[in-house]
């Protein structure tokens, strides 16, 4: 038998840190809650985490030394008055801070000093993190608004005059808003940031924004100026969601402290209050949900700059804080992230233009234009075209009930001034749209140059890649990443034209790939807060998070509402941080309690079931109670993790009462299959470790047998499209998992590819009547399984956050090459390997300061399991 050829090299990936020389041993990508140099921090015991760049094999860090002070030259001579951990023995690379206090509006600098393999110590270069507001007690402004009800259409704009004497040495903008703002000073924007703040649950959390405003300030005259829009608050446009009616609805407000701090260290603080002004603008209707009017003619030039005549402005009113739980938005923000200009061009007529983007997306559009004082512009968006070639929202408008006529949905109206070329790109509305149709109430000239579309998502860094020899492959990781992007604005939605709902279910089954794909642990942890906002007394969510309201109905059991575990759970998985687990503790408790009270037996049918399936319908009670065993599981396994010893030994038994209620009830044990026997009924079982040992090879065989049948086509939902590819790859089935993966034929998620869709749909049925968005990624698992397949990359539950990778690709038949890689919290994990014949050849690197376990799949000769130190690394080995 032939044995496994191993070569050892330097690791060479190119780190993320923009450090000059980086010598070996060195601590780098230092963050504090997981975000770089942020400001605004509003936690007392902020997470600090940081990587060791080590380019030899073997590379770990022995020892580590944090050190925070609020002078920077204090950690140039390795001294830390603020937090000093010592010398501490450990591989950590995340801690959470527990020094003195922190104060407000600080600034704190921070340093490692990691040892290496040989105990030499290294230091990094130095960081910073600044505190916010720590409390509800450092407001100062006022809580105000116009004089206007939720009734009236246009947005109010805001400003205040003030005068500057002394010298500026840095200044700070605190806002926290009911509804979203844009803020300028002097005329400037203020920041990148896209439709801030976040929507929450606004009646029990309100989230504040910080602005780095020194560079807008200027010595004398000044202005500020805010503009609010309706967002998720005032929400004006009917649907069936029952948004207007939401508990905390009212007339959007905000509150803002902006602080000064001069050279002299005195400083000063302007305040949202009484003295300032409002007045109607050129936004005369903004909606989230449907689209933005505004009307040039009504600009008033210069109303955020000084000298401007606000005579005609009027007074403001005060209102009452929406919540008094006001807290920082610590996360990635929203932007405007990729710029598209149209592939084509179609003129209808001198008043109509189809301008096709190719690519489906989530995001606004910006037009520059001039015609006529009083013309009329619409900008419609959207999926598909109607077969003369017009835009058709059919797809998406079936939820709207507002007046399509005077708010058209997802339409941009435009009214010309008349008196200059009018540009316009809506400030507080997105879309999901592939095509954008302009109609005008005269004829207009337009061409590529005068359309600009965005692409608008949570700005998280990407932190995997996939590229194989299969352009199929490469096309489904790329628009599973599209589809996902598209659906992650502060919080993960289902779509971004129909709904822009936080389905949680769409949330849970698509986080592996989320996670692999993306750095998105700061959107995921304000997510879950909002659970927790929206979690009734006895431990009952909504079905979709955040709500007005809707979602508490019969249906929104634990296969949409196991977000409250799965997610926690998965994040600690993938970044061996267990401050959400931690913070959902009681939440998954409450939960699952209430399950066990409504159960019978272990048993129940609360959920939704087997949501889209091709064909075969899966019975609900054992999908709903697979997912009850998942939740009492991880609520065991947090307990044991945090010391709850009885709550782990009742919760573990729950899981095991769980697990054989399931099994005595649904599996057949001379036959091998759950319920029918449906794709889903076997995966799902499977997959989530319910089978018992001794029958899984049986159930195994059986769901490969489904697979043949279809000709490996699907014929599952999303709870089987979840699991059915994993439950195959993880039981001897790995060929039968990539020929379904890779298929292109109708049902499958090729077959979308190869009819041209650049995101991921809602059905499987590119004929279907209903549930037929096509940015959807509730069947999202495709995008991650890739990396848990042919890259083989996996967490080790005994070993969090990747501090152990387990390695176990598969080397399917058709695949020639291979290459998928994910930056773990240690650093760039690669997967690589080429195939020839029956000959392979493997590369792959582990981060400094971690290890990993290659495990051969069954068809390799020779030894199939070999630990590797950190470093690069070759395996040759030969298929049987």
């Amino acid at each position: 038998m032939r044995k496994f050829h191993i070569l050892f090299f330097f690791c060479l990936y190119i780190p993320l840190a923009s450090f000059g020389a980086l010598n070996d041993g060195m601590p780098v990508d230092l963050k504090c809650e997981h975000l770089f140099r942020p400001i605004g921090i509003d936690v007392q015991d902020p997470r600090l985490s940081w990587r060791m760049h080590d380019s030899r094999r073997g590379a770990v860090q022995t020892a580590y030394r944090v050190l925070v002070d609020t002078d920077s030259l204090a950690l140039i001579n390795d001294k830390g008055s603020i937090w000093d951990t010592g010398k501490r023995n450990g591989s950590d690379r995340l801690v959470s801070f527990s020094g003195n206090k922190l104060n407000p509006f600080t600034i704190y600098y921070w340093k490692v000093i990691s040892y290496d393999l040989n105990g030499e110590p290294q230091p990094s270069e130095i960081a910073t993190f600044e505190t916010g507001m720590l409390g509800i007690a450092q407001w100062q402004g006022s809580w105000i608004s116009d004089n206007k009800d939720i009734h009236y259409k246009p947005a109010p704009y805001f400003r205040k005059e003030f005068s500057l004497k002394k010298q500026i040495k840095s200044a700070r903008a605190y806002i926290a808003s009911a509804g979203l703002f844009e803020m300028s000073i002097n005329g400037e924007r203020v920041g990148d940031h896209f439709l801030d703040p976040m929507y929450t649950r606004y009646d029990r959390r309100i989230l504040y924004v910080t602005h780095d405003v020194t560079k807008h300030l200027q010595s004398g005259e000044n202005v500020v100026g805010l503009i609010l829009g309706n967002g998720w608050y005032n929400h004006q446009s009917l649907a069936v969601w029952d948004f207007h009616h939401a508990p905390w609805r009212g007339r959007p407000t905000f509150c803002l402290n902006l602080r000064i701090v001069y050279t002299d260290g005195s400083t000063e603080t302007v305040v949202s209050e009484r003295d300032w002004k409002t007045s109607s603008g050129p936004i005369v209707s903004n909606s989230i949900y449907t689209g933005e009017h505004y009307d040039a003619r009504l600009e008033q030039a210069g109303w955020d700059k000084p000298n401007f005549d606000d005579s005609k402005w009027q007074g403001v009113r005060y209102r009452s804080a929406p919540s008094n739980n006001i807290v920082a938005q610590q996360m990635n923000p929203i932007r405007l992230i990729n710029e598209y200009k149209a592939i084509k061009v179609t003129k209808h007529d001198a008043q109509t233009y189809l301008f096709d983007l190719g690519q489906n997306m989530a995001g606004i559009s910006k037009i520059k234009v001039k015609g006529p004082a009083g013309t009329v512009v619409k900008l419609a968006h959207g999926e598909r075209l109607a077969e003369n070639g017009r835009l058709d929202l059919s797809n998406i408008d079936v939820y709207y009930l507002g007046d399509k006529e005077k708010d058209p949905f997802q339409t941009d109206i435009l009214i010309l001034s008349g008196e200059k070329e009018d540009e316009f790109m809506p400030k507080f509305n997105y879309k999901g749209f592939r095509y954008i149709e302009v109609t005008s109430s005269e004829p207009i000239m337009l061409d590529d140059s005068h359309i600009s579309a965005y692409f608008v998502h949570s700005d998280v860094a990407q932190k995997g890649f996939v590229h194989t020899s299969s352009a199929l492959v490469n096309d489904l990781w790329r628009i599973t990443n599209n589809a996902y992007l598209s659906n992650l604005m502060g919080y993960p939605t289902d779509c971004p034209q129909r709904e822009k709902n936080g389905w949680t279910g769409d949330g849970h089954l698509a986080i592996e790939t989320a996670l692999y794909n993306y750095d998105g642990i700061t959107v995921y942890e304000k997510w879950l807060a909002d659970h927790r906002d929206e979690q009734q007394p006895n431990g009952v969510l909504p079905d979709i998070i955040p709500t007005g309201g809707w979602g508490y109905g019969t249906a929104n059991g634990l296969d949409w509402t196991s977000t409250i575990a799965i997610i926690p759970w998965e994040i600690y998985q993938y970044y061996g941080d267990s401050r959400l687990l931690r913070d959902c503790y009681e939440n998954i408790k409450r939960y699952v309690d209430y399950v066990d009270r409504i159960s019978v037996n272990g048993l129940t049918t609360f959920g939704r079931g087997d949501w889209v399936p091709v064909k075969s319908t899966s019975n609900l009670e054992l999908t709903s109670s697979v997912y009850f065993y998942v939740d009492a599981k991880i609520l065991a396994q947090a307990a044991m993790l945090f010391g709850h010893k009885d709550d782990y030994n009742k919760y573990w038994a729950l899981s095991e009462k769980i697990k054989q209620a399931i099994n005595t009830k649904y599996l057949d044990r001379e036959k091998g299959i759950y319920a029918s026997g449906t794709q889903t009924e076997l995966s799902v079982p499977l997959h989530w470790g319910v089978v018992p040992e001794e029958f899984k090879a049986q159930v195994a065989t059986n769901l490969n047998q489904k697979v043949l049948e279809t000709n490996f086509h699907l014929d599952v939902g999303v709870l089987g499209a979840k699991t059915l590819l994993n439950a195959l790859n993880n039981n001897g089935y790995s060929e039968s998992a990539y020929k379904v993966a890779v298929q292109d034929t109708y049902p499958s998620w090729g077959w979308w590819a190869v009819n041209g869709a650049t995101t991921l749909l809602e059905n499987w049925d590119l004929q279907a009547k209903r549930d037929i968005s096509e940015n959807h990624m509730m069947f999202g698992e495709i995008g991650g399984w890739f990396f848990k397949s042919i890259g083989g990359i996996l967490p080790d539950p005994a070993q969090p956050g990747f501090k152990h990778i387990i390695l176990k690709p598969i080397f399917p038949d058709g695949l020639t090459h291979s290459e998928v890689s994910h930056h773990s919290p240690y650093g760039q994990i690669v997967s690589k390997w080429t195939r020839n014949k029956k000959k392979i050849i493997y590369d792959v690197i582990i981060p400094p300061n971690t290890t990993a376990t290659f495990y051969g799949p069954d068809n390799v000769k020779g030894e199939r399991k070999i630990k590797l130190p950190a470093g690069k690394h070759q395996i040759k080995m030969e298929l049987r």
